[in-house]
């Protein structure tokens, strides 16, 4: 009979076991590396479903599909620099899944009337449609994947992960979030 904590870690009784970040952690850890690599490890269990999902389903990558999200919420369009920062990765990264967009006619760069030297991209009309597409569908996979928990654990689940947040990004701490450098994400 497995103990409650390894269901509760993703072993199932009649199941095999789920190996993840959190199997080589004992009873001996940390409470706050326990709790670390368990949402490491959902965020990395969902995050590789909905990139499978959206390749298998739309044939678009995960960053591609969130640099039309921050676009679709920005319809006057973003300048790259912009983009590096809301998607957290570097600007060449921008650079090279706009041109695949662009090459797909789902997204066109304009010049900006304030800096000649700057580009805001946007969503053509045939981006839009593709995203509001993708997202109906996006959205019902998340709402699927979240369906085990109700819905006040969900809004106490988000309220704990509010204050982890705000705890980090406080001055003074020792986490210096801000000053990290950008990663770069395969396009």
């Amino acid at each position: 009979m497995k103990s409650e904590e390894q269901t509760k870690a993703g072993m199932k009784e009649d199941s095999n076991p789920v190996f993840d970040m959190e199997t080589r952690l004992t009873q001996d850890d940390h409470q706050s590396l326990r709790l670390w690599l368990r949402m490491l490890s959902c965020t990395v269990m969902i995050e590789g479903e909905i990139r499978s999902r959206l390749r298998s389903e739309f044939g678009i990558t995960l960053p591609r599909f969130d640099l039309m999200a921050q676009l679709e919420r920005h319809p006057e369009g973003l300048r790259m620099g912009e983009l590096s920062k809301r998607m957290m990765v570097t600007g060449g990264n921008i650079t090279g899944i706009t041109d695949q967009l662009e090459q797909e006619k789902l997204v066109t760069r304009v010049a900006d009337l304030k800096d000649r030297r700057a580009y805001s991209v946007k969503l053509t009309p045939a981006g839009r449609r593709a995203f509001k597409r993708m997202a109906a569908v996006h959205e019902e996979w998340i709402a699927d994947m979240f369906s085990g928990l109700q819905s006040e654990q969900k809004s106490k689940l988000f309220e704990l992960l509010s204050q982890v947040k705000t705890h980090l990004h406080e001055p003074g701490t020792d986490c210096g979030l801000d000053n990290k450098p950008l990663q770069e994400e395969s396009t």
